[in-house]
């Protein structure tokens, strides 16, 4: 598991290792990986001798750190021009550095630039860009290479412009290929349509270790916990021990979302699925092996439910929602079972269940359930619905969040665009329902559900236009390379 800090945390341990270390070693660490790693990216065009390298160079320590990063890169023969945003304010021994090393100062952006190293502003700016540096950042997408092609855009710790704490953009924003973060991951970088202007994320260890005394801001799943949370099976497995899980969702207006949310529970760890509701004969037929029911009251013993998707919202749907609140077993709700939730009338079942809930809105249906979007702060947006409602809230998205009744916070890195259409969320459900009713703890269940289906959905997304069907079966593979110990 991954984790990322918040800017005054990072700030905060940046400062006490400084203070145990002579003048810019600190700075000299952070550049030295920067200078690595932007050395790679121009030997991809040819190598770093004679290279053109244009320096975006703020006040500061950001701009500290192009700044050397810069003159190791001329020592090594490329051309490195510095541009300097608050010439009063830039960071004089690196600039001294950049010089000694053949480097030098412009007032204008080149006609050819091979490498843009942005280092206008870091983690300790906040509000957007200043006019000159948007202006700047604006005409990046015009630049052109010695071989006529987009110069590379790597980023000094985050994407200037970028609200570092949020993930949010406010305004002009760089887009890098590649960033180069200090010491530990910043949320922008992992979260928000930040994330996607990072480009690929290079993480350098400049010493901070243990001196990260605060709680994360976020923590971010890798393959190895998915793998370490799935159920394994034993010789004295069967059906009933490796957890029967419940699905009430569809209708005999709506019977594909029943036939997608059994499917994506089929793909879980569960030995049986029971499905409740008015699709059962189309889920028969394309699930043969699942138990079906026309109500949740006759279905039988769960350990797990998941219920809305296709249920629609009138008085039938309602009552199937009661009796999944009634149940005394971890409970899914997508779709139709958050719009019933909107009025109220079951505020007092869902407050009052002693079992864990899983809520799984998109955006839409988040700002349906709190009066307002979940706007700027998706984090913070998901922590305060999960509080209110005492349930794991799952906000679905690019990067989707997964936040905890008692302020955790996870995002997914998995996350495809490939999965904007429709069914793909009731896929999602289904899922997260067979982890739950396998014994999976619920916010354990709620971010591996989400890092497989972006991993289905990625795997669908090789074949072509991808639909909720190809997720479903997608998915089989993944789990298939998840359980191959």
């Amino acid at each position: 598991m991954r984790a990322a800090w918040r800017a005054a945390d990072v700030r905060a341990a940046e400062d006490g290792l400084i203070a145990s270390l002579p003048t810019d070693t600190l700075m000299r660490r952070a550049a030295a990986g920067l200078a690595r790693r932007c050395a790679l990216l121009l030997a991809g065009r040819g190598g770093v001798y004679g290279a053109r390298v244009l320096l975006l160079v703020g006040a500061g320590n950001n701009g500290g750190d192009a700044l050397y990063a810069g003159a190791t890169l001329a020592g090594r023969g490329a051309a490195v021009s510095a541009l300097a945003l608050a010439p009063d304010r830039i960071h004089g021994r690196g600039l001294a550095a950049l010089r000694t090393a053949g480097g030098r100062l412009i007032t204008a952006l080149p006609d050819r630039v091979d490498l843009v190293v942005d280092g206008i502003v870091g983690i300790g700016a906040t509000g957007g860009l200043r006019p000159d540096a948007a202006d700047v950042v604006a005409k990046l997408d015009a630049l052109r290479s010695s071989a006529g092609d987009r110069p590379t855009v790597v980023a000094v710790d985050v994407p200037s412009g970028v609200a570092v704490d949020t993930g949010d953009v406010p305004g002009a924003a760089v887009r890098a290929d590649v960033t180069v973060t200090f010491g530990c991951l910043k949320p922008a970088l992992v979260v928000g349509p930040a994330a996607v202007r990072a480009g690929e994320v290079d993480l350098v260890d400049i010493g901070l270790g243990d001196r990260l005394r605060a709680t994360p801001a976020l923590l971010v799943p890798e393959w190895d916990d998915i793998v370490g949370w799935w159920p394994a099976l034993g010789p004295e497995s069967e059906k009933y021990t490796r957890g029967v899980v419940g699905v009430a969702t569809g209708s005999a207006t709506y019977p594909g979302a029943a036939v997608l949310s059994v499917g994506g529970a089929l793909a879980g760890p569960t030995g049986l699925v029971r499905y409740a509701g008015g699709a059962a004969a189309e889920v028969l037929h394309q699930h043969p092996s699942v138990i079906a029911t026309g109500r949740v009251a006759d279905a039988g013993r769960v350990q797990a439910w998941v219920c809305g998707s296709g249920l629609g919202s009138g008085e039938a749907a309602a009552a199937e929602l009661r009796s999944v609140l009634a149940a005394p077993v971890p409970a899914v709700l997508d779709a139709d079972a958050l719009t019933m939730l909107v009025d109220g009338s079951h505020a007092g079942r869902l407050r009052g269940r002693d079992a864990p809930t899983v809520v799984t809105p998109h955006d839409r249906e988040f700002a349906r359930l709190c009066g307002a979007a979940a706007g700027s702060d998706r984090v913070g947006a998901a922590l305060r619905l999960a509080a209110w409602m005492n349930a794991v809230v799952l906000l679905k998205g690019d990067r989707t969040v997964v936040a905890t009744p008692d302020g955790r916070a996870y995002v997914n890195p998995t996350g495809s665009p490939a999965l904007a259409t429709g069914g793909t969320g009731d896929v999602l459900a289904g899922l997260l329902g067979s982890l739950l009713a396998a014994g999976v703890a619920p916010e354990r269940a709620a971010v591996a559900a989400a890092f497989l289906h972006g991993l289905a959905g990625r795997e669908a997304a090789r074949h072509g236009p991808v639909t909720a069907p190809d997720v479903v079966d997608a998915l089989r593979p993944v789990v298939a390379r998840l359980t191959a110990r």
